[in-house]
């Protein structure tokens, strides 16, 4: 066989696995094709919510990923802020910028005190906390435990 003959047929190989792949995915795969919607929306939210609390300079931003310890969200986001006056002006400026971008936040709790307001994003929550109210909850050891460390702890 000739040199163009390989390449020929190397070229219907590649294509013929792109095909298989994009059927995989595509279309007629209608799970897939959710799984890959869901993924970008929790991509997108991830950063609708990022920049709104970089915006408004909360301090000590994390990001937990809490799938296989919750069944309530699949993210969670702590932040602080350096008085109830900027933790409460941060909790309504991720509101705002979450409607708008097209994110409608189930529930907002704690704006009245203000010390700890919680934002429920459905697949995220986030948590706006004055710094000694974070320190004394401490949420990122309750949460950022991995599976090893819990069943040791069992």
């Amino acid at each position: 066989m000739s040199a163009a003959g390989r390449k020929r047929r190397v070229k219907a190989k590649i294509a013929a696995g792109s095909k298989d792949e994009g059927r995989a995915a595509g279309p007629d795969n209608p799970k897939a094709a959710a799984n890959r919607d869901a993924a970008t929306r929790a991509a997108s939210l991830k950063a609708v919510v990022i920049n709104a609390l970089d915006d408004m300079k909360a301090l000590e931003i994390k990001v937990l990923d809490v799938r296989g310890l919750t069944d309530v969200a699949d993210t969670m986001v702590i932040a602080s802020g350096t008085s109830d006056r900027h933790v409460r002006s941060v909790a309504q400026k991720l509101v705002e910028k979450t409607k708008a971008a097209g994110f409608r936040p189930h529930g907002v709790e704690g704006q009245q005190d203000s010390d700890w307001v919680l934002i429920d994003l459905n697949e995220m929550i986030v948590h706006v906390m004055l710094p000694r109210v974070r320190e004394f909850y401490g949420l990122e050891k309750l949460w950022d435990m991995t599976t090893t460390k819990r069943t040791a702890r069992a």
